[in-house]
């Protein structure tokens, strides 16, 4: 059976949520602040994070490079009650998951940037 690629993004995000217990939700957003793909919870407005997220990933590049950082690999907050992880899907998208206060951001961190490499491929 063929896939098409909406589901193939969706499958990415069904694998990372099986091989990180503590990720509550994730998204595939576009660099121009378009949902590809998500499972974001009930309540999120997902136009709204999506612009976030892309917003957040541009600034944080341009920070980057003016500090002399090299390319952005990774960027996460951390909330009183978890993380926000975002990374870079190539150059079109970005990848945002939140995460568990108490989650292992390392682990969490390196499952996204696997996932983001299988991304790329699809996008």
């Amino acid at each position: 059976m063929n896939e098409s690629r909406s589901e193939q993004i969706m499958e990415c995000l069904r694998q990372l949520h099986m091989s990180t217990p503590d990720m509550e939700a994730a998204a595939v957003v576009h660099r121009s602040g378009l949902v590809m793909s998500s499972t974001l919870p009930l309540g999120a407005v997902e136009d709204r994070v999506a612009a976030m997220s892309a917003a957040m990933i541009a600034l944080d590049e341009r920070i980057a490079q003016e500090l002399s950082r090299g390319r952005l690999l990774q960027t996460y907050l951390r909330g009183e009650h978890g993380y926000i992880c975002m990374v870079a899907v190539g150059d079109e998208a970005v990848l945002t998951t939140l995460a568990r206060d108490g989650a292992m951001v390392g682990l969490v961190l390196h499952s996204m940037q696997r996932v983001a490499q299988e991304l790329a491929q699809l996008i």
